[in-house]
């Protein structure tokens, strides 16, 4: 067998050297020409096919496309299982494909459980095995992560001569357990470190402790690392010179913090604790800026060690969450903090924001309280400190900033009972991305009652509630990026809109069963994980949606990264053609759920006749 066989293409990719040993021993190549049958519907098949040149289609019992399978992608795994054909695979042009007998794919399977779940599960399962494969990476993926990325505290300094009555007052003010001691009479001079722990040493000195200079105990043989080593360096360090802190300082000298053992310890376990922190303890809206900042950074970790997505946007909400109420309680008076709800919405407010996108916010205000007179220029600095930490205002304008979107509960009934009562295209859209609205900074109960405003009136009428619905149509067309992905489309360059094509149709079908049910729920999962309870969605339907949505985001925030890494800004598009073999197995399997779900909500809500 040729050497060339691609060992980095799914399912391969999991195989250890003597399973791949086995792969070379049990292959052949086999030439198609262009319109032969590779398998026909009822045969018994022999082999398991991996294409080296060319495309094959597969066509169903009605003779309808079903998938384009090209170089590096592999079929018919489920057919070897299942002992039978039911398809048609067929030779789009010339195809040069390898054969791996089906004792051989018998034996892997046995052997490798991954190899059988990525080759003929069904998505959960192929999800499920993908995102094992990548957690056993996490851990070591951290401690190869910069210690720039940890969020290292700024070091405070002192002189030598500085007495430690006035040391303890940094410890105090600063809320640090550590300074750094620069000795400038010294030849040369030299730079020292001195910790609370040497507070003890301080007392029992019995030299008066505001006449104690600290450069007398302080210990001038520093521990340092530079900001590019890896975490694991800094670790190793510690415990090889039984430390709870390390110097971090670059080739040059420059002094960029002190890591502490707690704040490594934490990155390593809850690398989302030091931005918490960082946001909890800002004072001013330049050290937002910096927290702002380290949740791109954190997020770009927790990916690249196999964190599943979903509990990145979980963290990611949290955090943002806290950012936006900080930065509001450092803009707003505290009487407007008190008498008003800030919320937040779209993918924020449901818990699924990953990078930066659009700003989505508003503000109610409680009935009979006045607003200071500069109202208008509070919001206005909150929407351009958002802009300053990275995230570009709403083209739509649903923001504080915008007079609509900040209104007295009563004046925002009133709003929110004309999107129902008199609904046209703007305030469908409006409505839906209120119904995701969750409140992060002052009294809830006042978004609360918005809410039930929504639940009593939409509810109880068809007509509404499918109208509401037929969003999910929106960005249907028949030449649409479905029916691409089944093509050739070896010349096409345009991207897949991941928004438009998957996430979408999927929350918003979720989100128009949640309100036709009086689910209150936010989150596209927790709305389906209630769905499924109440028995108003099968829970085979509820995980494919949910593996399907999270397959989505996770393929969109990595396509995010790599873009962020070029310097381009995210799209939240992808090219098909430039997918590894696996991602364009789970992109069609996802896609084929879409298509399902949207077909189930159509007859639901009897939508064809809306048209």
């Amino acid at each position: 067998m040729p050497s060339a066989f691609n060992f980095d293409a799914s399912p391969f990719d999991c195989l250890d050297a003597e399973e791949r040993q086995l792969v070379r021993n049990s292959v052949d190549i086999a030439y198609f020409r262009a319109g032969d049958p590779i398998l026909e519907p009822g045969s018994e098949p022999g082999y398991l096919f991996v294409i080296i040149k060319g495309h094959v289609q597969q066509f169903d019992e009605d003779q309808q496309v079903l998938a384009t399978y090209g170089p590096d992608d592999t079929f018919d795994g489920r057919a070897l299982v299942a002992g039978r054909v039911t398809s048609r695979f067929v030779a789009l042009e010339e195809v040069l494909a390898y054969q791996l007998a089906r004792r051989a794919v018998s034996e892997l399977i046995a052997r490798n459980a991954t190899f059988g779940a990525l080759l003929f599960s069904d998505l959960s399962n192929k999800l499920s095995a993908l995102s094992q494969r990548r957690s056993q990476h996490e851990m070591q993926s951290l401690t190869m992560a910069r210690i720039t990325e940890t969020g290292v505290r700024p070091a405070q300094e002192v002189g030598a001569d500085t007495s430690i009555v006035e040391v303890a007052r940094v410890f105090q003010e600063h809320k640090v357990s550590s300074v750094l001691v620069r000795d400038e009479a010294a030849t040369p001079p030299r730079l020292g470190i001195f910790t609370t722990t040497g507070l003890q040493r301080a007392i029992l000195d019995g030299t008066p402790l505001e006449r104690l200079p600290v450069g007398k105990l302080a210990t001038f043989s520093l521990i340092c690392v530079k900001p590019s080593d890896p975490v694991g360096e800094a670790l190793a360090l510690m415990l090889r010179h039984n430390l709870h802190r390390v110097v971090v300082r670059d080739e040059e000298g420059l002094v960029h913090g002190v890591l502490e053992a707690l704040e490594l310890f934490s990155f390593l376990s809850n690398h989302s604790y030091l931005v918490g922190l960082q946001i909890a303890q800002a004072r001013d809206l330049k050290g937002l800026a910096d927290a702002a900042q380290q949740i791109t950074r954190l997020i770009a970790i927790l990916h690249r060690g196999g964190t599943r997505v979903g509990m990145i946007a979980r963290l990611v909400s949290e955090l943002n969450a806290k950012l936006f109420e900080r930065t509001w309680q450092l803009i707003a008076p505290r009487e407007l903090l008190k008498n008003s709800c800030l919320f937040v919405m779209g993918s924020e407010g449901r818990g699924e924001q990953l990078l930066k996108t659009d700003q989505d916010n508003g503000l109610v205000l409680r009935d009979g309280y006045t607003p200071p007179a500069d109202l208008e220029d509070i919001c206005a600095r909150f929407s351009q400190a958002l802009v300053d930490f990275g995230y570009p205002p709403c083209p739509g304008g649903i923001m504080v900033s915008n007079p609509a979107w900040r209104q007295p509960q009563t004046a925002f009934a009133e709003t929110v009972r004309r999107w129902i009562l008199m609904p046209s295209a703007e305030s469908l859209m409006s409505l839906a991305i209120f119904l995701d609205a969750h409140a992060v900074c002052g009294d809830a109960a006042l978004l609360e009652a918005l809410r039930d405003e929504v639940f009593s009136l939409a509810a109880d009428s068809d007509a509404f509630k499918a109208r509401f619905a037929s969003a999910i149509t929106l960005f249907d067309e028949h030449t649409g990026w479905w029916n691409r992905l089944l093509t050739l489309g070896d010349n096409d360059p345009e991207r897949l809109d991941l928004k438009k094509a998957g996430i979408f149709p999927l929350v918003h079908g979720v989100r128009s069963l949640a309100m036709d049910k009086r689910i209150r729920e936010c989150g596209t999962v927790e709305r389906v994980q209630a769905l499924v309870a109440a028995g108003h969605m099968a829970p085979e339907i509820g995980s494919d949606v949910v593996q399907s949505l999270h397959f989505f985001m996770d393929l969109k925030l990595k396509v995010g990264l790599q873009e962020l890494e070029l310097g381009r800004g995210v799209s939240g598009g992808v090219h098909t053609n430039q997918l590894n073999s696996l991602d364009r197995d789970l992109l069609k399997d996802t896609l084929g759920v879409v298509k399902r779900f949207k077909a189930t909500l159509r007859l639901r809500y009897h939508l064809d006749a809306l048209q």
